[in-house]
């Protein structure tokens, strides 16, 4: 008998995603509750109800709990860039990849978001962890960008475009976390769209131009 389902997601596939969620909401609780130091692994296996050994298959430490959707954001930069229209420039690519991953994911608002900027704050570990996503994030967009517009962007004018990407996302993110703005999902998207707008407005208008 198979384990499929109509939407192409095993079971086992399923009860994994249970698992992972679990963790994270763990997590969140006892990172709130009692602190991020004060945390172990072990608490946070214990919350989630599965073994130390097993928490280490799903993450591998706290920190990176804290950022589970980094990857996801990272492929959606890279599947927008390999399934990129004709009439799409570099940020029109980009653009379309934050659309597409806020609307697949409210891991850029709400309860987690806010807790991982004031961590980002408070502990060097997890502001360390942040800053290497970031780099490691800017470095492969930034890469495949080059190679598929060889003809409008060198190494250094990829890095330019995608570093003004990420810093209008992050910037504009710090911004309305600190202020406590993050409980409606549709104006975090707003306010991203207009920083990022007016972060790529060189490269928009160039490619129209």
């Amino acid at each position: 008998m198979g384990c499929g389902t109509l939407t192409g997601v095993s079971l086992r596939e399923r009860k994994r995603e249970r698992t992972r969620q679990a963790l994270i909401a763990a997590a969140v609780e006892l990172f709130e509750r009692d602190g991020y130091e004060r945390t172990t692994v072990a608490d946070i296996a214990a919350a989630a109800e599965i073994g130390t050994r097993t928490f280490f298959s799903y993450f591998a430490s706290k920190e990176e709990l804290l950022f589970p959707e980094g990857a996801a954001r990272i492929a959606a930069a890279v599947h927008a860039i390999e399934t990129r229209a004709p009439h799409e420039g570099p940020a029109e690519v980009l653009l379309r990849a934050l659309h597409r991953a806020g609307a697949d994911s409210d891991d850029l608002t709400g309860r987690l978001a806010a807790l991982r900027l004031r961590l980002v704050r408070e502990v060097p570990a997890v502001r360390g962890r942040a800053l290497q996503l970031q780099l490691d994030a800017q470095q492969e967009i930034a890469a495949r960008l080059a190679e598929a517009f060889p003809d409008r962007l060198d190494r250094v004018g990829a890095a330019a475009l995608t570093g003004a990407f990420v810093g209008a996302v992050t910037g504009a993110l710090r911004v309305l976390l600190a202020e406590g703005g993050a409980e409606n999902p549709a104006a975090v998207r707003a306010a991203l769209e207009r920083a990022t707008d007016v972060a790529l407005t060189p490269w928009l208008r160039a490619g129209h131009g």
